[in-house]
Protein backbone atom coordinates (compact mmCIF):
# COMPACT_ATOMS: atom_id res chain seq x y z
CA UNK A 1 0.00 0.00 0.00
CA UNK A 2 1.64 3.52 -0.87
CA UNK A 3 1.09 6.67 0.50
CA UNK A 4 -1.36 8.40 -2.27
CA UNK A 5 1.14 11.32 -2.00
CA UNK A 6 3.65 9.03 -3.57
CA UNK A 7 1.63 7.88 -6.24
CA UNK A 8 0.69 11.29 -7.12
CA UNK A 9 4.61 12.41 -6.97
CA UNK A 10 5.36 9.48 -9.07
CA UNK A 11 2.54 10.07 -11.69
CA UNK A 12 3.64 13.76 -12.13
CA UNK A 13 7.33 12.45 -12.95
CA UNK A 14 8.75 14.19 -9.68
CA UNK A 15 10.35 11.32 -8.22
CA UNK A 16 11.79 7.96 -9.46
CA UNK A 17 9.98 4.38 -8.53
CA UNK A 18 13.48 3.37 -6.47
CA UNK A 19 13.07 7.01 -4.43
CA UNK A 20 9.63 5.75 -3.19
CA UNK A 21 10.60 2.16 -2.41
CA UNK A 22 13.61 3.83 -0.42
CA UNK A 23 11.40 5.52 1.38
CA UNK A 24 8.74 2.70 2.09
CA UNK A 25 12.15 0.16 3.43
CA UNK A 26 12.94 3.32 5.91
CA UNK A 27 9.60 3.75 7.09
CA UNK A 28 9.03 0.01 7.54
CA UNK A 29 12.34 0.08 9.22
CA UNK A 30 11.22 2.65 12.03
CA UNK A 31 7.98 0.60 12.40
CA UNK A 32 9.68 -2.34 13.46
CA UNK A 33 11.73 -0.74 15.38
CA UNK A 34 15.30 -1.61 14.69
CA UNK A 35 16.50 2.11 15.44
CA UNK A 36 17.20 2.09 19.46
CA UNK A 37 14.68 3.92 21.04
CA UNK A 38 16.16 7.14 22.96
CA UNK A 39 17.07 6.47 26.81
CA UNK A 40 14.52 7.41 29.48
CA UNK A 41 14.80 9.42 32.39
CA UNK A 42 15.66 6.44 34.68
CA UNK A 43 18.62 5.44 32.42
CA UNK A 44 19.85 9.04 31.91
CA UNK A 45 19.92 8.74 36.04
CA UNK A 46 21.41 5.88 36.46
CA UNK A 47 24.32 6.63 33.78
CA UNK A 48 24.86 9.87 35.34
CA UNK A 49 24.95 8.43 38.77
CA UNK A 50 27.30 5.45 37.50
CA UNK A 51 29.38 7.92 36.02
CA UNK A 52 29.54 10.18 39.46
CA UNK A 53 30.79 6.76 41.38
CA UNK A 54 33.71 5.73 39.27
CA UNK A 55 34.70 9.31 39.58
CA UNK A 56 34.38 9.37 43.48
CA UNK A 57 35.94 6.05 43.28
CA UNK A 58 38.67 7.25 41.38
CA UNK A 59 39.15 10.43 43.10
CA UNK A 60 39.35 8.11 46.65
CA UNK A 61 41.82 5.79 45.12
CA UNK A 62 44.34 8.49 44.34
CA UNK A 63 43.93 9.72 47.73
CA UNK A 64 44.44 6.07 49.17
CA UNK A 65 47.69 5.57 46.76
CA UNK A 66 49.26 9.58 48.07
CA UNK A 67 48.57 7.88 51.52
CA UNK A 68 50.31 4.88 51.40
CA UNK A 69 53.19 7.02 49.19
CA UNK A 70 53.79 9.35 52.08
CA UNK A 71 54.00 6.33 54.76
CA UNK A 72 56.25 4.57 52.43
CA UNK A 73 58.59 7.70 52.41
CA UNK A 74 58.24 7.94 56.67
CA UNK A 75 59.30 4.26 56.89
CA UNK A 76 62.37 4.91 54.11
CA UNK A 77 63.37 7.96 56.39
CA UNK A 78 62.79 6.19 59.23
CA UNK A 79 65.18 3.19 58.02
CA UNK A 80 67.92 5.91 56.72
CA UNK A 81 68.08 8.05 60.51
CA UNK A 82 67.93 4.48 61.97
CA UNK A 83 71.22 3.03 59.54
CA UNK A 84 72.93 5.93 59.58
CA UNK A 85 73.23 7.70 62.50
CA UNK A 86 76.25 8.55 64.30
CA UNK A 87 76.87 7.43 68.27
CA UNK A 88 76.65 10.35 70.29
CA UNK A 89 78.60 10.79 73.42
CA UNK A 90 79.77 13.83 75.41
CA UNK A 91 79.86 16.23 78.28
CA UNK A 92 78.60 19.27 75.66
CA UNK A 93 75.34 20.09 75.87
CA UNK A 94 74.80 21.60 71.59
CA UNK A 95 71.61 23.37 71.62
CA UNK A 96 69.51 24.43 68.42
CA UNK A 97 66.03 25.63 67.14
CA UNK A 98 63.46 23.18 66.65
CA UNK A 99 60.19 25.24 65.49
CA UNK A 100 59.90 27.53 68.49
CA UNK A 101 61.49 25.47 70.81
CA UNK A 102 65.28 25.04 72.00
CA UNK A 103 66.27 21.88 72.34
CA UNK A 104 69.63 20.18 73.08
CA UNK A 105 71.70 17.00 73.07
CA UNK A 106 75.40 16.08 73.97
CA UNK A 107 78.19 15.74 72.15
CA UNK A 108 82.03 16.21 72.44
CA UNK A 109 84.14 18.52 70.72
CA UNK A 110 84.72 16.84 67.65
CA UNK A 111 80.83 15.67 66.85
CA UNK A 112 80.72 19.34 67.86
CA UNK A 113 82.88 20.65 65.13
CA UNK A 114 81.27 18.33 63.00
CA UNK A 115 78.11 19.99 63.18
CA UNK A 116 79.00 22.90 63.18
CA UNK A 117 81.07 22.85 59.73
CA UNK A 118 77.89 20.80 58.45
CA UNK A 119 79.14 17.38 58.19
CA UNK A 120 77.02 16.30 60.77
CA UNK A 121 73.09 17.17 60.31
CA UNK A 122 70.60 16.86 62.99
CA UNK A 123 67.57 14.77 62.09
CA UNK A 124 64.19 14.31 63.85
CA UNK A 125 63.79 10.29 64.41
CA UNK A 126 60.80 8.90 66.03
CA UNK A 127 60.57 11.14 68.99
CA UNK A 128 63.79 12.34 69.43
CA UNK A 129 66.84 13.68 67.54
CA UNK A 130 69.63 11.99 65.93
CA UNK A 131 73.05 12.97 64.25
CA UNK A 132 73.52 11.38 60.68
CA UNK A 133 76.39 12.42 58.11
CA UNK A 134 75.90 14.72 54.87
CA UNK A 135 75.70 11.86 52.33
CA UNK A 136 72.66 10.28 54.85
CA UNK A 137 71.11 13.78 54.65
CA UNK A 138 70.63 14.14 50.56
CA UNK A 139 68.88 10.82 51.02
CA UNK A 140 66.21 12.10 53.43
CA UNK A 141 66.31 15.12 52.13
CA UNK A 142 64.82 13.98 48.56
CA UNK A 143 62.23 11.83 51.03
CA UNK A 144 60.77 14.29 53.86
CA UNK A 145 63.15 17.71 54.02
CA UNK A 146 60.95 18.57 57.03
CA UNK A 147 62.37 15.58 59.35
CA UNK A 148 66.23 17.37 58.78
CA UNK A 149 66.16 19.55 62.00
CA UNK A 150 69.57 21.45 61.74
CA UNK A 151 71.68 21.90 58.91
CA UNK A 152 74.59 24.22 58.84
CA UNK A 153 75.74 23.46 54.92
CA UNK A 154 71.67 23.91 53.61
CA UNK A 155 71.58 26.99 50.88
CA UNK A 156 69.84 29.50 51.81
CA UNK A 157 65.99 29.60 49.52
CA UNK A 158 63.72 30.79 52.76
CA UNK A 159 62.69 34.67 52.55
CA UNK A 160 63.48 35.03 56.37
CA UNK A 161 67.24 33.89 55.31
CA UNK A 162 67.64 37.02 53.15
CA UNK A 163 66.28 39.39 56.56
CA UNK A 164 69.00 37.27 58.19
CA UNK A 165 71.73 37.94 55.96
CA UNK A 166 71.15 41.32 56.51
CA UNK A 167 71.46 41.19 59.93
CA UNK A 168 74.78 38.99 59.79
CA UNK A 169 76.38 41.83 57.41
CA UNK A 170 74.98 44.72 60.35
CA UNK A 171 76.76 42.24 63.38
CA UNK A 172 79.47 41.48 61.37
CA UNK A 173 81.03 44.70 63.30
CA UNK A 174 80.98 43.07 66.32
CA UNK A 175 83.80 40.94 67.23
CA UNK A 176 82.59 37.58 69.05
CA UNK A 177 85.04 35.49 71.16
CA UNK A 178 85.96 31.75 69.54
CA UNK A 179 85.16 30.02 72.93
CA UNK A 180 81.88 31.69 73.90
CA UNK A 181 79.17 28.47 74.01
CA UNK A 182 75.84 29.11 74.82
Amino acid sequence: MRNPLQDQLLKAGLVKKSQVAQVAREQAKQRQGKTPPPPSAEQLEAERTRAERAERDRALAAERNAQARAHELRAQVRQIVETHKVKRQGEIAYRFADGEAIRSLWVDAPLRAQLASGALVIARHDDGFELIPRAAAEKVYARDGAMIVLDHAAPAVAAGDAAASEDDAYYAQFKVPDDLIW
